[in-house]
């Protein structure tokens, strides 16, 4: 049996800003990382000790992890960053401001953009691509994604780098993002694709869930 724990990143500037922003790279706010603490002495409460830790290449996900290990005490075990734990990009979106939007295209169109599982932001005409990326693809950055498009980029990390080191009874410990984490709540809990506008994560909300050793889940807990 082992354990993993998903943790959206605390509040970053365009949460509080209410700004979509996708892989677009801001900071926390001091209120994030007051989340992020908050966070991680919650989780260091349950005394679990992690195999590894995965997060995006993001900062607001990567600064929060580095605050909850330090909660943890747990600095030392091997941290992995990948771009299938980045948020789902916005596509043209970014860089807007949500109250905006809505006022532009009405609540249901926006909700649609935000919620659904298939519906595809308006697409950027070009990318002009991160150099972190480069490693990986010249092409790497899409123009845009559906929930749909974010789930199958994410599921291939889940199979191949978290799964096999739960079924070898190491913890393990996630710090993403909204729309990747229930992208992987979808996928964990099996919620059909018409449930899932209902799903929300909340900045600096660790959940855990417990296994048995076929991966089937025996326990969902919000700490």
């Amino acid at each position: 049996m082992a354990t993993l724990v998903i943790l959206r990143h605390g509040e970053s500037v365009a949460n509080r800003d209410n700004i979509f922003t996708g892989w677009s790279d801001v900071p926390l706010t001091a209120k994030g990382r007051q989340q992020a603490r908050a966070a991680g002495e919650m989780v260091a409460q349950t005394g679990l000790q992690f195999g590894a830790l995965h997060t995006s290449m993001l900062q607001r996900a990567i600064v929060t992890s580095n605050i909850v290990l330090d909660c943890l005490d747990q600095l030392a075990i091997p941290e992995y960053k990948s771009w299938r734990l980045n948020e789902r990009h916005y596509g043209a979106l970014r860089g807007k401001n949500k109250a905006k939007v809505r006022a532009e295209v009405g609540d249901q169109q926006l909700m649609t953009w935000r919620r659904s599982f298939k519906t595809v932001p308006p697409l950027l005409k070009e990318v002009h691509q991160d150099r972190r990326y480069d490693r990986y693809s010249p092409h790497l950055e899409p123009l845009g994604e559906s929930l749909e498009m974010a789930y199958h980029r994410l599921i291939p990390y889940w199979t191949n780098q978290v799964a096999p080191r739960l079924l070898d009874g190491q913890n393990q410990l996630i710090v993403a993002h909204g729309s990747t984490l229930r992208a992987l709540i979808k996928y964990l809990d099996r919620v059909p694709d018409a449930d899932i506008a209902k799903v929300e994560v909340a900045n600096g909300e660790p959940i855990r869930y417990d296994f048995d050793d076929r991966l089937r889940v025996l326990q969902k807990t919000v700490l």
